[in-house]
């Protein structure tokens, strides 16, 4: 689909009658969840949702997709898995047969194994609009990395400690879903969503430690040692685990160090900066009180 095709499919959902039109797939996650506080009465897509959401279950899709004209995707358990293109491109064309007029995809910044995936979504015959994002603030504050720095002070990833990444917040990336899923000035359109500064990771840990007013340290560890740590201390099934740690890997190289203004230029403001983020998100890492 041509570019100019996708704006033109998509115009009428300018009109969107209520966000009840509007489906979060992945309505429970990072992002999803910011996006349905901030488009009340749209639906979430999930295990326990009414109607019950699958991603590994095609007959939950058409009573999700049903009375939809735009739709949220976050893929789970990532955009680069092998199987994602597959299972987002069957979605994305079975949206296109139900009348769904807009998809706007969670992608990943700088991964090409990713890129399948976008393009599934691209040929599938509604409007779309890609989102691109650097690796999440809320990484540090609510996933596994959290534990590690409330409980022993110490951020544990797969990287050197001088890779410069430009982190983004969650809050942005639901910002800019919000725009893409009810305007039609971001139809066709592939963002890169970034903060407006960049950080080393031990930069980003000294912010955390400013923030909380403890010493926070960092330690780089291999892929394979991170897997086994999401596996053994996470909890998390081997497959997941490695490929998780292998994304990490690559992602965190110093390839996404390069700010863009798509935030900013999408949401009329400055996107929000990494100590921001670590001031107002203080109280997830400070340690636990010591039981009597």
């Amino acid at each position: 689909m041509t570019e100019n095709h996708a704006t033109n499919h998509a115009t009428n959902l300018d009109t969107l009658k209520t966000n009840h039109e509007i489906l979060i797939l992945g309505g429970t996650g990072k992002t999803g969840r910011r996006i349905a506080a901030r488009l009340p009465g749209a639906r979430v897509g999930s295990r326990a949702g009414t109607p019950p959401f699958d991603w590994t279950d095609q007959a939950t899709w058409a009573p999700a997709l049903a009375g939809t004209r735009a739709a949220y995707l976050a893929y789970y358990p990532d955009v680069t898995a092998p199987w994602a293109s597959d299972v987002l491109g069957a979605l994305a064309e079975r949206a296109a047969r139900a009348g769904v007029e807009r998809l706007v995809l969670l992608s990943a910044r700088g991964l090409p194994n990713a890129r399948p995936a976008e393009r599934a979504v691209r040929e599938a015959g509604t409007g779309w609009t890609i989102l691109r994002a650097s690796w999440f603030c809320q990484n540090f504050s609510e996933e596994f990395p959290a534990a590690g720095i409330r409980e022993r002070g110490e951020l544990v990833l797969p990287a050197a400690p001088d890779t410069v990444e430009a982190f983004v917040d969650a809050d942005d990336i639901a910002d800019v879903a919000v725009a893409a899923l009810t305007g039609g000035g971001l139809d066709g359109r592939t963002l890169e969503l970034t903060s407006p500064r960049a950080l080393t990771l031990a930069e980003s840990v000294a912010e955390l430690g400013r923030a909380t007013g403890r010493e926070i340290r960092y330690r780089a560890v291999s892929a394979g040692a991170y897997a086994a740590h999401l596996t053994a201390d996470v909890g998390l099934p081997t497959e997941v685990a490695g490929m998780l740690a292998a994304l990490f890997e690559e992602a965190l190289d110093g390839r996404n160090a390069a700010v863009t203004g798509d935030v900013a230029a999408v949401l009329g403001r400055p996107a929000r900066d990494f100590a921001d983020f670590a001031a107002a998100t203080a109280t997830a890492w400070r340690a636990s009180p010591t039981p009597a």
